[in-house]
């Protein structure tokens, strides 16, 4: 069986880059930093989401099912810098060549990561692969949109071209939906220096994830119905036996 890897990544304002943009003092705290680039954002686009190259990666949350076995964990600990976060992810990927899966991985989690990895010299040899050492990659990679090597769920499920959000989905297939705070929330967090908790939020995301994939795979008979509820208790018995209060709250909001 090929391993499958979900994942999931939070980010905040890359203000470090931010500087370098816009020439900007070291002097200049962080949080104004961001709040300028906000503004800026506001009055090109008027919404406040960032560019994705001037994102900067705090968690990465994976759950991986290989073999006999189920794992879901955030990447490295909670001091590890951004580039160590982004290397891990990649040497998964050249470890264990697995079936990817996101929401919304194509349009944010994968640029991010791409551009992260070029700016920290991450190598991502694997994951890179376009056929020219593996001829299995030709036709089927990670980068191709319409390829499967990557599952984008979201991007899949809408035909490409409509975005339906994570949280609410789940919630309509029984699922928890998200535990803990909002992604809006991520950058008040991190100034709070909370980074346990983002990486709680970002599991939490991402046990969804997976979770929704589950379903996604019973519906187009790749899984039968028994296989898709034994894959549910192995993901029901492992988040009952890993610790933090934001599994329980998750738990408690698994009815499907």
């Amino acid at each position: 069986m090929t391993p499958v890897l979900a994942f999931d990544i939070e980010t905040v304002p890359d203000t470090a880059g931010l500087r370098r943009l816009h020439a900007l003092s070291a002097a200049i705290p962080d949080v104004e930093v961001a709040d300028m680039a906000y503004q800026r954002r506001r009055q090109a686009v008027g919404h406040d989401f960032l560019p994705l190259h001037q994102h900067r990666v705090v968690a990465i949350s994976c759950v991986l099912r290989e073999g006999d076995g189920l794992r879901i964990w955030s990447l490295g600990d909670v001091d590890e810098g951004e580039g160590g976060l982004i290397q891990r992810f990649f040497d998964g990927i050249e470890k264990f060549t697995p079936q990817l899966v996101s929401w919304n991985g194509g349009g944010f989690d994968l640029p991010v990561l791409h551009y992260r990895a070029m700016i920290h010299r991450v190598r991502a040899s694997r994951y890179w692969e376009l056929g020219e050492d593996d001829r299995e990659f030709r036709y089927n990679n990670y980068i191709g949109r319409y390829h499967t090597r990557h599952l984008d769920l979201m991007d899949l499920m809408g035909m490409y071209q409509s975005r339906v959000p994570l949280d609410e989905f789940a919630q309509l297939l029984g699922f928890p939906g998200k535990v803990g705070m909002h992604g809006s929330k991520v950058w008040q967090a991190f100034q709070a220096g909370e980074v346990e908790a983002i990486r709680s939020y970002c599991e939490a995301d991402v046990a969804n994830t997976y979770l929704v994939y589950l379903r996604f795979q019973m519906m187009r008979g790749c899984i039968t119905d028994q296989a898709y509820a034994s894959e549910c208790a192995l993901a029901r018995s492992t988040i009952e036996g890993l610790p933090g209060e934001h599994w329980r709250t998750f738990l408690d909001g698994w009815s499907g």
